[in-house]
């Protein structure tokens, strides 16, 4: 057991701006083949060793493992009998000391004797596999792990699909020889070495641009092949390929295997809600921002299913919670018009063929408003083009209407059943004399009100001369 203290007195040492005084104390403690932990994680340096991996059956490949590991490299090699390590002395030194450590960590390991030593390079033949190594060259120290790939050897005998799938979810069962990668950091922890094996299959994916399902291949990596994998659910018929791995990929000998066809069971659909809106500018509660409005409201609902949706059904509820379901419509779009006053909801649920995957749209809410109808008592048709020159009335939520109107004598100018229209003022298609006309209007709002409704209306004089009026 031997002791070192050594101290390094820096005089006006600038770092950042402002002198300090620097004291850098090495401890360390050996036993006869035994190096402390304490000793290989604060002595020295950690630096990439100048070491070169010969494998003459396959090309050594090199895999940078976590910070958290205290590896410099994992080297995968494949058969370690044909393998040679190669280390040249950063320093120039023939002294470069090589230790072996297992799974218990680095505080275990132990002198490596049998090393071929030439100047500053030191060549390690034959090594063990499956184990670390230590580099000791002055005060650097490196770390790797060397791994035989010839232990760990990767084949696909089949795969099976069970017969339930969960919705939302892939199940792929397996037959496979993919053992545990299984390497050791500095301290004798445990760490798997992902073989980054890749499984692609075919879904779809919604477009909101053009509004539709696209096809797309979607890939997903898995560190290890298990006997049950779960993938995220395709949305159409596929196939998966299983390639891989990640080593085998890099000498050229990666391995495919291809599934049979899985027919989809998951589930997707989008839908929408379009109201067709009239621009009639005397009826009230037109606006855009919500759904319904002034009856009659048409509202198209559409649905756009993936494949796999089996079962399609709209229902139309008003009830919030769906506790009855007043009207029920199996099909992905239909057109239905609100004309009675209050609120409804509105939903689409899509199951597959054994309802094992069922989905609910948002709900929609649609309010008809309450009925009003107004009607005015003078206009000036021909005096302002475009402004007062049509007697109208003003309404909302009327959904049966009949208007007539006459003139003194009881002469009918003109008869009419829809509110958004009006009188110009004409009969027999020339103005009529200014006076006073009358108007008999009956009709019915959406919710149950009846109108039945008499009165003047006042045609005011023009001031333009070149008027063609009737004469009575």
């Amino acid at each position: 057991m031997w002791f070192c203290f050594f101290i390094v007195n820096h005089r006006e040492f600038r770092f950042a701006g402002f002198y300090k005084w620097w004291v850098c104390c090495i401890f360390a403690i050996m036993k006869r083949k035994y190096i402390s932990i304490l000793a290989l994680l604060t002595t020295g340096l950690v630096a990439n060793a100048a070491l070169t991996v010969d494998c003459s059956l396959r090309k050594a490949l090199s895999v940078t493992p976590p910070a958290g590991t205290g590896l410099n490299d994992i080297y995968i090699i494949y058969g370690g009998s044909e393998t040679v390590l190669t280390y040249t002395s950063e320093s120039g030194e023939n002294n470069v000391k090589w230790l072996v450590y297992d799974e218990r960590g680095g505080g275990y390991a132990e002198e490596v004797s049998t090393i071929d030593r030439s100047g500053a390079v030191s060549t390690f033949r034959n090594p063990r596999v499956n184990c670390g190594y230590i580099i000791e060259d002055g005060a650097k120290r490196s770390y790797f792990w060397l791994v035989d790939y010839s232990n760990y050897e990767f084949a696909i005998n089949g795969v099976s699909f069970p017969a339930e799938q969960d919705c939302g979810s892939a199940t792929l069962e397996v037959d496979c020889d993919c053992p545990t990668i299984t390497y050791y950091s500095v301290t004798g922890v445990p760490k798997v070495l992902s073989r980054e094996i890749t499984v692609s299959y075919n879904t779809l994916e919604w477009n909101d641009d053009d509004a539709v399902y696209n096809g797309k291949e979607t890939t997903e990596t898995v560190a290890n092949l298990s006997e049950r994998m779960v993938l995220p659910a395709p949305l159409c018929d596929t196939q998966f390929v299983i390639d891989g791995d990640k080593f085998l990929s890099q000498w050229g000998l990666a391995k495919t295997f291809t599934t049979d066809i899985l027919s989809a069971s998951s589930i997707d659909f989008q839908t929408t809600a379009t109201q067709q809106r009239r621009e009639n500018g005397n009826e009230q509660g037109t606006e855009e921002d919500a759904l319904g409005g002034s009856a009659p409201a048409t509202i198209t609902f559409s649905a756009i299913c993936t494949d796999a949706v089996e079962h399609k059904e709209w229902q139309i509820s008003k009830s919030q919670d769906f506790s009855t379901v007043d009207y029920r419509f199996n099909e992905e779009t239909i057109d239905y018009t609100f004309d009675e006053q209050g609120s409804y909801y509105v939903k689409f649920i899509g199951s597959n063929s054994d309802a094992s995957c069922t989905n609910e749209s948002e709900v929609y809410t649609v309010s008809i408003g309450e009925s009003l109808l107004d009607c005015p008592n003078a206009f000036s048709p021909d005096a302002s083009p475009g402004y007062n020159d049509e007697w109208k009335v003003s309404y909302k939520s009327i959904v049966e209407f009949k208007c007539w109107i006459f003139d003194r004598y009881g002469n009918k100018m003109i008869e009419f059943d829809d509110p958004s229209k009006g009188w110009d003022g004409k009969y027999k298609g020339k103005y009529v004399k200014p006076g006073v006309y009358y108007y008999v209007i009956e009709a019915k709002g959406a919710d149950g009100k009846e109108y039945k409704k008499k009165g003047d209306i006042n045609i005011l004089r023009s001031t333009r001369t070149d008027r063609n009026e009737t004469t009575e």
